[in-house]
Formats: structure tokens, sequence, C-alpha cells
């Protein structure tokens, strides 16, 4: 299994899931449909699927002329405001992708109501820690905003990703993770992992790829909200409720301008 990020627009990630054993790829959050075939004949692979992390048009709005350029190639997403759908899936779907990507599917609603977040392994080999694809769910040191959601909500879904295993890698959908990491900088000055995270940024303009589950729970403050330096920037006690919490930080973090 190789997952390779096709950076489109000004920060948004498509994917191409590559099974290497089949030489089929499935695209993922198709949007440029030229960049994402052009670097699939680059790689010599055939695009066979694609998949649909939430409805937004960032994500889904080059579904339309995917299906009329792989017009067998079924489209996966959590609703029927995914354009072009033909599969739909729900939480805790599980399906192969080419001969050996096992593919589940896990439920995030908050940024939308439909996002979904596949966990991708590889059957054969079984070295490979795993993926996740996020969407706008989890950004690497940051989360998407509650569009159609609320704090209790995406608690729920990080929590839900948190459960993966720590080695899991993380690709995300857009390229947040400076404005993100300063943003944990400002809340946990104290925190190592933000400073190793600051090394990354130094020497890779993309991160996607590069850290995981377990990094997302060292250095990530929408996933630490019992800690002290989060409480203190959002004005919280220990008895404040975490929903509350949660709302308070992601409102801090849509007013950051640091």
């Amino acid at each position: 299994m190789k997952i390779v990020p096709v950076p489109v627009r000004e920060d948004n990630y498509a994917y191409l899931l590559i099974d290497e054993p089949s030489n089929k790829a499935t695209a993922v959050d198709v949007f440029d449909v030229k960049k994402v075939a052009d670097k699939a004949k680059e790689l010599g692979v055939e695009i066979v699927a694609a998949l649909t992390t939430h409805h937004h048009l960032d994500h889904s709005g080059g579904n339309k002329e995917f299906a009329s350029r792989f017009p067998n190639a079924p489209i996966y997403g959590g609703s029927d405001k995914v354009p072009a759908l033909t599969n739909l899936v729900k939480d805790k779907d599980e399906f192969t992708l080419g001969e050996n990507i096992k593919v589940k599917c896990l439920a995030t609603p908050c940024h939308t109501q439909d996002s979904i977040c596949y966990h991708i392994t590889d059957e054969v080999n079984k070295g490979h820690p795993g993926g996740v694809l996020t969407g706008d769910t989890l950004f690497i040191a940051g989360c998407g905003r509650f569009f159609e959601g609320t704090g209790e909500e995406m608690i729920a879904a990080l929590s839900y990703l948190g459960t993966l295993p720590d080695d899991t890698i993380v690709y995300n959908g857009h390229e947040y993770t400076a404005g993100s990491a300063a943003f944990g900088k400002h809340v946990d000055p104290g925190n190592t992992g933000l400073e190793r995270l600051a090394g990354l940024l130094a020497s890779n303009k993309q991160l996607t790829g590069l850290t995981t589950i377990g990094d997302e729970k060292e250095w990530n403050v929408f996933m630490r909200l019992d800690t002290e330096a989060v409480r203190k920037a959002t004005g919280s006690t220990s008895a404040t409720p975490p929903s509350k919490v949660m709302d308070a930080l992601r409102e801090a973090k849509n007013n950051y301008r640091g």
C-alpha cells in the first residue's frame, strides 16, 4: 500500500491510494481531476475508485467530472450530498480496494454531518502501520470548524480517531499545520511535542503523511481538553463541561491572528 498526496487548490490535499501489487489506485477527495489523473499516469497506476470525506466542494467538486472520465469507478461517501455518489457508506462499513487494501469507515459528524474518515490498512504488508484519511475533521495539530455540528460532536469525533493505533499515519485534508502549530504553542507553550512539530515544519513544506495519531495525542490541543494549559487558555476549570471547553477553544482558534 502506498498513499501519495496530490496538492490541489491553495492548500487542499487530494490523494492516490495505491494497491501496489495490482497497480490499482483510488482517488481521494478529487477536486482537480486532471491533476489527480496526471499524477496517476506519472506513477503508472490505474484509477478504479474514489473516496470522498465530506460534501464540501473543495473536496467533492471534481466528482462529476471524475464520474464522466472514469464511468466504471465507484464513488464512496457519507451522504447523497456528495456529488455523483454511487456507494453510500456509514460508520463501521468495511470494503476492499484493489486486491489488498482494507478500508473501514469512521463516521465523524461535526465539520459536516456526512464526514467520514477512512482507516486504511494493508492486508499483505502487515508491517505497514496503516493510515487514516481525516478530511476536515482532524488536521495536524488542529481540527475543522464546527459548520454542521457542536463541540460535543467534535470531542466524539477526535476521541473516535484516538482509538486507532498510535502509529496510524495521518493524511489530512488541508495543509494548515503552520497555523495550527502556532495556535497550539500559544495555548500550550510548554508542550515539547509542539517543539518537535516545529522541527518538522522547518524542514518540510508538506506535513501530511509524516505524523501519527500518537503524535496528535501529544501535541494537538483539541485532543487535550483536560490539560491545565487548555483550561487556562479557555478560562475553564476542572468542573467546566468538556463541550464548553471545546467550544471556547474553537472560538479562540477562529479569532487567533498570531
